[in-house]
């Protein structure tokens, strides 16, 4: 009876995290399953965190979200547990997997932060996962980017609040019933953007850091792509901004149009000087 309850959520956490939207409408409707009662996601855009909050690392020392959202770099949150059966797996995996295939790097242009939402995990079993999913990255460096933080319940119950993030622990199988949502923060600690899912797009992730960070990361071309991009809250991605594409080839339009004339302006009156010294010479 209880493998078969163990397996009926998990079945329902992976289809909460792959139709995510379609969920939150659903509890709006309160159409939700029971073992999903009281988790979601409450956007709180520009919510501060509490940089005083205290957690342990993956090498046991304790530190403190100050330490990590010190004002350099954005910050990617996630909330998940080690012992998860397979959704946070499935999260960290995908955010593996879009990280590689972007050229930011943990550590060099932002943090990635994983905090575990179960009180009862030790930095030991971070240590595990770290380990586990830098080897996956394959980019050895980034050890440096990624922390793996445990707490007590109300360092973390705390942190969950602040980002509006509503998990519960159901209590017939011990395991914990969450979504699968990366959240993005300032390099102050703001909350600038929610990616849901468990695949997220190499742009999105990019971009959600680009505007992150106001500008203090990436190339003066990630500047200029961001500039012709606008975040779309519905499909939950980057799409071209038509109104600033325009606002752009206009530009482009003056300056090739202003070019040329500077060029004929440029031929004419050399044209001219030619001219007036052959009529002297003469």
């Amino acid at each position: 009876m209880a493998s078969w309850a163990a397996e009926r959520t998990i079945t329902i956490l992976i289809a909460w995290a792959l139709l995510l939207p379609g969920a939150a409408l659903a509890q709006r409707q309160g159409d939700i399953p029971r073992e999903l009662e009281g988790v979601g996601v409450d956007e709180k855009l520009d919510a501060q965190v509490d940089l005083a909050l205290s957690f342990r690392d993956e090498t046991g020392a304790t530190i403190r979200l100050a330490q990590l959202l010190d004002g350099k770099l954005p910050v990617v949150l996630t909330l998940n547990y080690a012992a998860c059966p397979m959704l946070c797996g499935l999260q960290l995996n995908g955010l593996v997997d879009t990280v590689r295939a972007c050229d930011y790097r943990p550590g060099r242009e932002f943090r990635l932060v994983t905090v575990s939402i179960d009180p009862e995990e030790r930095p030991e079993r971070a240590a595990e996962k770290k380990a586990t999913y830098i080897e996956r990255l394959g980019i050895p460096e980034a050890a440096a980017g990624w922390n793996f933080l445990v707490g007590d319940e109300k360092a973390i119950r705390q942190l969950a609040d602040e980002v509006g993030f509503r998990y519960r622990k159901v209590e017939a199988t011990g395991e914990y019933a969450h979504a699968a949502v990366s959240i993005v923060l300032t390099p102050e600690g703001k909350v600038s953007r929610y990616l849901y899912g468990v695949a997220i797009p190499e742009k999105t992730l990019k971009f959600s850091l680009l505007e992150a960070a106001e500008g203090r990361i990436g190339s003066t071309m990630d500047q200029i792509l961001l500039f012709c991009f606008h975040y779309d809250a519905e499909a939950g991605a980057y799409a071209p901004a038509a109104r600033k594409l325009m606002s752009i080839g206009g530009a482009l339009v003056l300056l090739l149009v202003g070019g040329l004339i500077f060029i004929l302006w440029r031929r004419e009156r050399r044209r001219r000087s030619e001219s007036t010294a052959l009529t002297t010479t003469a």
